[in-house]
């Protein structure tokens, strides 16, 4: 082989290791950001994490929670409930034992109220189908409506617009006294104005600070 066929082939291969890496660097960002909006939505029908306000940050897979929960079978779930998600390699624990912040009361008896009042109407308009649904809802909403319960379910809704407009965004979520703070990245104004639509629509939310960007490079 000649010295140029060689220097085409050593070539090639670099390029193709470049690229690789490239890609691989690219699923990496954008499954930590979905194993983000995936551990905090499966912790919003957790009951046992009632009280609690947990961060989750995932770097290269390895997932870190920091914050606190009420008790220590609490801390265990919560660890649990991260470890069993498909991608995670590892979890860290900081969480620490004590009230969060933001923990609502009054919510809770107006969220159990306002419950049975929907309860009560769906049964009365749809009968017994509607009101498995009911029950069937109620379940899936056991924790109390406090700062925690806020940040998880708005992660849980974004999930869902993981693949179309919210696709490669990387949001901050951060709730103090049911005001709801995003902070990060969007790849477009409509993902933006999605993101803060979101927030504003979940159940509890008072108000909503937007310091989300848009990158460069999109629109």
């Amino acid at each position: 082989m000649s010295n140029l066929g060689r220097f085409m082939g050593a070539f090639a291969l670099a390029l193709f290791i470049g690229a690789t890496s490239l890609a691989a660097s690219q699923v990496s960002t954008i499954k930590d950001g979905w194993l983000v909006m995936k551990v905090h939505s499966e912790m919003v029908d957790e009951e046992v994490l009632n009280g609690s306000n947990i961060d989750v940050d995932v770097d290269n897979g390895v997932v870190t929670l920091q914050g606190t929960v009420p008790s220590e079978a609490a801390r265990s779930r919560a660890i649990a409930v991260a470890k069993a998600n498909d991608g995670v390699k590892n979890v860290v624990d900081q969480l620490k034992i004590g009230p969060a912040k933001g923990t609502n009361m009054a919510g809770k008896a107006d969220r159990a109220e306002n419950t049975a009042e929907r309860a009560a109407d769906k049964t009365a308009r749809a009968g017994e189908k509607a009101a498995d649904k009911t029950v069937s809802a109620t379940k899936r909403t056991g924790r109390a409506i406090d700062d925690g319960w806020i940040k998880s379910k708005i992660y849980a809704q974004y999930m869902v617009d993981w693949n179309t407009v919210l696709d490669d965004s990387d949001i901050d979520v951060d709730v103090d006294n049911n005001v709801v703070t995003l902070n990060g990245t969007v790849k477009s104004a409509a993902a933006k104005a999605k993101a803060v639509a979101t927030a504003k629509a979940t159940d509890g939310v008072k108000s909503v600070r937007d310091n989300l960007k848009v990158a460069a490079g999109t629109r």
